[in-house]
This record gives C-alpha cells, structure tokens and sequence, in this order.
C-alpha cells in the first residue's frame, strides 16, 4: 500500500510516526513535508546538481561559540517588557519601511561567509532604525570576511557573534554588492544560483579563497577610518523565544545560527521543520520578524543566497520549540551614533 513512496521516506514512517510527506506534488518535482502536532508544511524542491557534490559544506559556515565565549559580554532577558505586549506577528521590514536595508537579501557565492552576512545585514538594519532612517548604507561583509581574523577563517567560517563584538572595537566600513558596488568595500564575489536555474550563472563547485584585508575603500573619494560605523555595545540576547521576540520589536532584526541539516537543501516555501538528513554544520543568519500561518507559528529569516532562493530570499522556520536551536545564540548590538553622521 506504501509502495509508491520512497524507501526513506518509508522508513521515516515506519521508525517515527513523526512527520508524513505528502506526494501528490511528486510529479512537479518537489514533495510536502507535513506535521501532525503543530501542522506544519513546508515545500522541498528536488535536489540541485551543486548539492549533491557535497560541496554545500562551505555554504555553511558560521561558528558555535563555547559558554565560556558567551560569557564574554552581557545578555538581555527584556525582563521589563510584559510579554502580553507581544503582538501576533511583527514584520520588520513593515516596521520600519524607510529603512531598505531590511528588505535586501545578499548574496554570500561561493564562500563560507554565512556568519559575516547575518551579522553586518542586522547592523546595517540598526543603524538605520536607531538613526530614524538618516543612515541608510549597507555594512560591508568583505571588511568582515577579510580583516576580522578574532572572528575565524574568513571563506571558511566564523564566529558571527565575534563580528557584532568587532564592530564595538575596531568599526566596519559600509559596502554594496560586486553587481552594485556602493560605500567604502563591495563583496567582490558574484551573485550566483544556488537552486536550479535562474537569472545568475551556477555557483563555482570551488570555494572562493578569502580576500585579502585591505584597509582602503575602493574609491578615493572615500576614507577608509572616517567611514566606519561602530556599536556603543554587543550582547547576547537570552535563548528564549520571547525574549527574542521583544529584542527584535524594541531594537531591530538579530544574527542567528542554525543547525543545518540535509533536508534544507531541499527547502523551497513553508514553514520549514528538520525532517530528515544528517547534520551538515551551522549557518549564520538574520531574524527580522515572526508570524502566524492558519495557526502554525514561524520565525521570519533572511538568507544570504540571493532572492531566487527559498521565498525571494527568504525563509520561514517553525517557531516554539527551538526548532533547529535558532534562539540558542542570538546576537546583537546598538549602533553608536555620537559621531553621526559618519
């Protein structure tokens, strides 16, 4: 009777009762992956030429750090804040919509630069809030990737929290894209598919080597010291879900990491939950909101695989159960505006 399902699938029903996929969108290529308890679905494409090489590694760079590391710097509980105050969903980007920053999704290509992208998109995004909208540049991820060596290996991973705690003591330059080069150091890696076919050219198999770090802005007309921006604090924000929540509706969106499993690989819309697959490595993102579909909850993520990625860049995970430990490390800052403008 279960024979037109796929052997993995069968043995996901057969050890775990937990999920059921449904296949009546097999024909179009892509499966549905649906909860029973929390009624979750989310959309799983098929699987890309580029994945299966196990080249995806490098996608997935961004660092967990040690209790002891997280003891570095203070954590925010918002303890004050009553959480009946808490709306049934936020959307920063509608929020806040004089701050375009909050509605642009980057491009990492082909460098394990997850970590420096969900770090320097967040800030960009405060920056411009805390200014009320006066500062509305995008953050360079490069002068990240290429010159915090605290933070780890650049192409090859780091520690996103590290990157808020060097935008307190060293500053970040601000940055465009290599397609839209703005600011001081634009990302210097194309914009490229990383699912299926679409208006970029596929993604090198190759990992990019880190850039060198270069304390100069691209431009003349630019000074590399007098156009950095920097953060008056860095902190943790408590891993509970509601206190994530009122540090996102208060300040603005958050760096996050995920744990990363085979079956995102796969994610196409929905409200995404672990179904199968083993673990692949962490991946640095940026929290901008949450919400509700016919009663599931989900967090609101923005990726840093262009906009044909997931939904236009975007990507919803399930929310109140931690799902893939998305608040255990949560990171912010407040940008430090006594010298605005930059």
């Amino acid at each position: 009777m279960l024979s037109w399902l796929p052997a993995y699938r069968l043995l996901l029903l057969a050890f775990s009762f937990r999920y059921v996929c449904c296949d009546h969108l097999t024909d179009l290529g892509v499966q549905e992956y649906a909860h029973p308890s929390m009624g979750a679905r989310w959309i799983a494409g098929g699987r890309l030429e580029r994945f299966e090489t196990g080249n995806s590694l490098h996608l997935f760079g961004a660092m967990r750090e040690t209790a002891e590391q997280r003891l570095q710097r203070p954590t925010v509980r918002h303890e004050d804040f009553d959480n009946q105050h808490l709306p049934e969903s936020f959307d920063a980007r509608a929020n806040w919509p004089h701050c375009p920053s909050i509605s642009e999704i980057r491009d990492q290509s082909s460098c394990g630069s997850c970590w420096a992208f969900g770090a320097v998109e967040a800030m960009s995004d405060r920056l411009c809030i805390h200014s009320k909208g006066a500062f509305n540049k995008s953050l360079s991820a490069v002068d990240l990737v290429s010159c915090c060596t605290e933070c780890g290996c650049g192409c090859r991973g780091g520690y996103s929290p590290i990157a808020w705690d060097l935008w307190k003591t060293h500053g970040i330059v601000t940055g465009g894209s290599k397609e839209k080069p703005t600011g001081c150091r634009s990302y210097p890696f194309p914009s490229c598919e990383h699912r299926g076919k679409g208006q970029y050219p596929p993604c090198p198999h190759q990992l990019y080597p880190t850039p060198e770090c270069i304390k100069r802005c691209d431009t003349k007309e630019i000074d590399y010291e007098k156009d950095k921006t920097r953060a008056n604090i860095s902190y943790n924000v408590y891993p509970a879900e509601q206190a994530v929540m009122k540090e996102i509706m208060l300040r603005g969106p958050v760096g996050a990491i995920l744990h990363v499993y085979e079956d995102l690989l796969d994610y196409k819309s929905g409200v995404y939950f672990h179904v199968w697959g083993g673990h692949l490595g962490e991946h640095g993102i940026r929290i901008l909101g949450w919400g509700e579909e016919d009663g599931v909850p989900y967090w609101l993520v923005a990726n840093s695989w262009n906009e044909d990625w997931g939904e236009k860049g975007y990507m919803r995970v399930l929310r109140w159960r931690n799902e893939c430990g998305i608040v255990d490390q949560v990171t912010a800052g407040l940008p430090d505006l006594s010298n605005f403008p930059y």
